[in-house]
């Protein structure tokens, strides 16, 4: 059996300048060369304000993170989960339109037995599993796949 080396630590972002990562060192040259701009277009005082909050907002976003996330990435997260919300919330009072008085048939089913596999059985369905059902399996009884289970009757 071949052996192969796993990456290691491919969260880290390899160092082009210093300690920074080339993502890093861009984010920071973007925002000397918005203060650039701003020394060129504003007298001083404007200058100086605009300047100290690029340069505060450049650092964030290259050095804060937010649970281990880089934080453009928990930006980008936070304004998709603002617009694409993944919890549907049920609201109570929009309810009133459903009909109180519904029948519901309920149906019983029969429990599916409980069968304990052996090492060998589980090993066996790996293997079906692994060769996308090419490997029917040795033995009749690992046939779980066509068995007829009760089906409940409407």
């Amino acid at each position: 059996m071949e052996q192969f080396t796993v990456p290691q630590f491919i969260d880290v972002e390899d160092k082009v300048v210093g300690p920074l990562s080339a993502r890093q060192f861009l984010i920071l040259l973007a925002g000397g060369g918005m203060s650039f701009l701003y020394y060129k277009m504003f007298i001083f005082i404007y200058f100086l304000v605009f300047s100290i909050l690029t340069i505060i907002l450049a650092a964030v976003f290259t050095f804060v993170k937010v649970a281990g996330v880089p934080f453009h990435y928990f930006i980008l997260n936070f304004a998709q989960a603002l617009r694409f919300p993944g919890v549907r919330v049920w609201a109570r009072d929009l309810a009133h339109d459903f009909p109180e008085n519904v029948e519901v048939e309920l149906y019983r089913t029969e429990a599916i037995p409980d069968k304990s596999l052996s090492s060998s059985h589980l090993n066996q369905l790996a293997l079906i599993v692994d060769t996308r059902g090419y490997y029917s399996g040795e033995d009749d009884e690992i046939d779980i796949f066509n068995e007829k289970h009760h089906q409940p009757s409407f």
